[in-house]
């Protein structure tokens, strides 16, 4: 990496350079191996990929090995790299728009200028960025009443509830949907209802993206969120962002064959996305977390997590009303809204930051390299300021 901090490289979507294209190939070969985005998991799969170092290696289900003759690039999806989540949204907006657009057009045989195919389902509690696309698909008051007008064209429906399945239409291009909603509380998707999305997409050919941005890329213990639901509850595009970088600038768009058709040249682009930096770094953050060493620790990391949080509803019936989330996206839910924001001011003065979630959660989401004994200590600090808590309320 210090090799390549000291290249020179053009910054503009122009230029090839080697690590996007490889970031590119590690994203699509682990979601075929793993399962997502219409792909069941295929752990015997190989494929092509090079290592951190640049070494030729078949990525298999096991720890990276030397490779004499390449597994075949992986294929089925294409990938856009951006700089940042809300970007990664904004991107994938884009393509449904143009998508359905198009679809529209063959369907009916006039021109795509003409397409009413252009409206977007999102969910209440949802939180999809802050730039003026993702904004509008994030139904909260107070990111969006200061900005307003926001772009036109996005319904709102309710997350797990089936009447909002009603609400897709013919001029439906895309609906966008957390499979765990992170800012909004913690709140999981139901795998039936997600199912029943999906069917709807099909019928009226919307376009399905799931942002997982911050529930993907191993948070739940697989690869995406989505990745052990069935193939009928999954997405056309997937978002992703955060953990890729592990702290540097970098979002990406993971979209089916017959979507990215549509984004011809010229449709989207970016000055910085798919850097040599920030792909090489990239690369490596992701050959890092897919390793099974890694996933063994996540598995022991998680299993702590809910071994402390399961029980606190018992503990503190007056307090906590249920844990919410899995893997490492966590949320501990309150009967009364004001004591979540307590319990953080409580936990800050004792040394450990806590965020809330939502209105009445405080969510757990920590780093994937946390140790054993951080979250131990997290967790005798949450339960604390719970004992306290819950005496003042006696």
């Amino acid at each position: 990496m210090a090799d390549q901090v000291g290249s020179l490289a053009h910054a503009s979507n122009v230029y090839w350079n080697e690590w996007v294209g490889e970031l590119a190939s590690l994203l699509v070969g682990l979601t075929i191996r793993e399962g997502g985005l219409g792909f069941a998991p295929k752990p015997e799969y190989e494929f092509y990929a090079r290592d951190s170092t640049g070494h030729l290696f078949t990525r298999a289900y096991t720890e990276p090995e030397p490779a004499a003759l390449p597994a075949p690039a992986p294929t089925g999806a294409k990938a856009f790299i951006s700089n940042s989540g809300t970007e990664a949204n904004e991107g994938a907006v884009k393509f449904a728009r143009k998508y359905g657009k198009e679809l529209w057009a063959r369907r009916t045989g006039r021109p795509w200028e003409e397409s009413t195919k252009t409206r977007f389902l999102c969910f209440e509690h949802a939180f999809h960025g802050r730039s003026m696309g993702a904004l509008s698909a994030t139904p909260n008051p107070k990111y969006q009443k200061p900005f307003t007008p926001l772009v036109p064209g996005f319904d709102v429906g309710t997350l797990n509830d089936m009447s909002a399945v009603e609400l897709i239409t013919e001029d439906h291009c895309g609906v966008i949907v957390e499979p765990i909603q992170g800012e909004g509380g913690i709140f999981e998707c139901n795998v039936e209802w997600l199912e029943a999305i999906r069917k709807r997409c099909d019928e009226v050919g919307a376009v399905l993206i799931y942002d997982e941005i911050q529930c993907g890329l191993y948070r739940t213990g697989t690869l995406w969120a989505h990745s052990h639901y069935p193939i009928s509850a999954h997405p056309d595009i997937v978002t992703m962002a955060k953990a890729l970088g592990n702290g540097y600038p970098i979002g990406g768009i993971l979209v089916k064959d017959h979507i990215a058709e549509a984004v011809t040249i010229g449709s989207h682009g970016t000055t910085f996305g798919g850097n040599v930096l920030a792909a090489r770094l990239a690369h490596y953050v992701l050959t890092r977390l897919s390793a099974p060493s890694f996933l063994e620790h996540l598995s022991i990391i998680t299993a702590a997590l809910s071994a402390r949080l399961s029980p606190l509803p018992g503990y503190f019936p007056a307090l906590v009303s249920s844990v919410r989330g899995r893997g490492a996206i966590r949320g501990l839910a309150f009967h009364t809204p004001e004591d979540a924001g307590r319990l953080v001011k409580m936990a800050r003065e004792r040394g450990v930051l806590f965020l809330t979630a939502g209105k009445d959660a405080v969510r757990f989401v920590p780093s994937l390299n946390v140790a054993v004994k951080e979250v131990e200590h997290a967790m005798d600090v949450l339960e604390s300021c719970l004992v306290v808590m819950s005496g003042e309320k006696a």
